[in-house]
């Protein structure tokens, strides 16, 4: 089937064509056959009318815990190793693969209607992630996490490998695995080596937590007289692809490391202003040549999953802290939500643009609301002045996954009425224990 856009605004994200006034978007199957200035050609099997709508490139959420969301406030204003220790750890070990499944649907339900058409996950019981993924029809970048210390920690490995041979590229080829050591604190030197042991034999990326907190710093620095980022690249995690969540205390040694081995970062400015981690060096990430993206982290550290917001957060966060109102103009924070989330997880030859060719993951806004005028930057508009229900439609794989503000793949309101249901649960079972 062949569908049309027509009559709308497009921001593409192609550095030789990046803002079309009034054009068209011709799909074919799962990808952008055509783009083009003022009207279609010919007629087309169904035609969508983009008049005061923008096209542009779905989000792409490059660090999540997508289950969480049954733990969204349920513990907050912590900081972050009493909040994982004292709350989130004690009623995780409550969560069934019903739970996660249910709740990763919870998730895709949020990420789908704020214009999110792509998320990289790291948890547990993956194949359920990856059923709610081949359900829902949004892209997803799925690793198993791995704690390399406890009793866990050989299944772990066991259950990524097993994971990445019945999983990777999936739904149809909307899932890519890869594998998920979760932070160099709860994954010892020997343990890591086993991880890179496994990805030599699969060829998965490594999806890990970096040098998120000032007491991480420290301890990894106390323990093997390195900084986290030098300590991982010592062990050799580098020569493979590594997405780095967080990345908040580096140094400028550091970030030539990151920079020399293309490491890409996950930045997370809301989870890390409210666990109060500190504030990533992203202006000096991106000066040295670091592809930075953006991510929202899990909603029990966000509390949401909106990249609409997130990327506001970004630009204003890091003008306020360099004192400087061009750090992290419209247009980088808005390349950090699809370009650099396309590189970062391995994706940069099938989205993150709209460009002939590429896969069909874009999204309509709707700018008939008084915030979105006058639009004299409509990149600026999104950044800045956007809410996420602005998302009018999403197209995924070319298959139209909400229009008019309905989800098409799944019923939301099954969806939300399950998720509080095991969340009353859950309760009782903490209460219980």
């Amino acid at each position: 089937m062949e569908l049309v856009i027509r009559d709308v605004s497009i921001i593409t994200m192609d550095e030789e064509r990046p803002f079309i006034e009034k054009g068209y978007i011709v799909v074919k199957g799962d990808k952008i056959e055509e783009i083009g200035e003022g009207e279609p050609p010919y007629n087309y099997d169904r035609i969508l009318e983009g008049r005061d709508k923008l096209a542009m490139p779905g989000f792409i959420n490059t660090h999540t815990h997508a289950a969480m969301t049954l733990l969204r406030s349920y513990a907050d204003d912590l900081p972050l190793m009493e909040w994982l220790q004292n709350k989130i750890w004690p009623l995780e070990e409550k969560l069934t693969p019903e739970y996660i499944y249910w709740g990763t649907m919870l998730a895709i339900a949020e990420m789908i209607k704020s214009g999110t058409t792509a998320f990289a996950d790291m948890y547990f019981c993956m194949e359920e992630v990856a059923r709610a993924v081949e359900k829902t029809g949004i892209r997803a970048v799925l690793s198993r996490g791995m704690v390399g210390i406890g009793p866990q920690a050989d299944l772990a490995l066991k259950e990524s490998e097993e994971f990445i041979k019945n999983w990777h590229n999936g739904a149809g080829g909307r899932i890519t695995a890869m594998l998920g050591p979760h932070a160099p604190y709860t994954c010892p030197p020997d343990y890591l080596k086993k991880v890179l042991t496994l990805a030599e034999k699969t060829g998965a990326g490594i999806h890990i937590h970096v040098a998120e907190t000032n007491t991480e710093f420290r301890d990894i620095k106390k323990a093997y007289g390195k900084t986290p980022v030098e300590h991982l690249e010592s062990i050799g995690l580098f020569e493979h692809k590594v997405l780095a969540a967080h990345c908040v205390h580096l140094t400028e040694n550091d970030i030539d490391i990151m920079a020399r081995y293309d490491v890409g970062v996950a930045h997370n400015p809301e989870s890390n202003m409210k666990l109060a981690s500190g504030i990533a060096p992203v202006p000096q990430l991106l000066e040295a040549g670091v592809t930075v993206a953006l991510g929202t982290d899990g909603a029990a550290s966000n509390n949401n999953l909106d990249m609409l917001q997130e990327m506001r957060s970004c630009a204003l966060l890091h003008k306020v802290n360099s004192m400087d109102p061009t750090v992290i103009p419209a247009y980088t924070a808005l390349k950090m939500a699809t370009v650099n989330g396309a590189r970062v997880l391995g994706l940069e030859d099938k989205v993150g643009q709209l460009k002939e060719g590429m896969k069909a993951d874009f999204i309509l806004i709707d700018l008939d609301k008084p915030h979105m005028n006058p639009r004299y930057d409509l990149a600026a508009n999104v950044v800045y002045a956007a809410q996420a229900g602005d998302v009018d439609t999403v197209i995924i794989d070319g298959n139209i996954v909400m229009e008019n503000k309905v989800i098409k793949t799944f019923d939301e309101e099954e969806v939300i009425a399950r998720a509080n249901f095991i969340a009353r649960q859950l309760v009782r079972k903490r209460q219980g224990s």
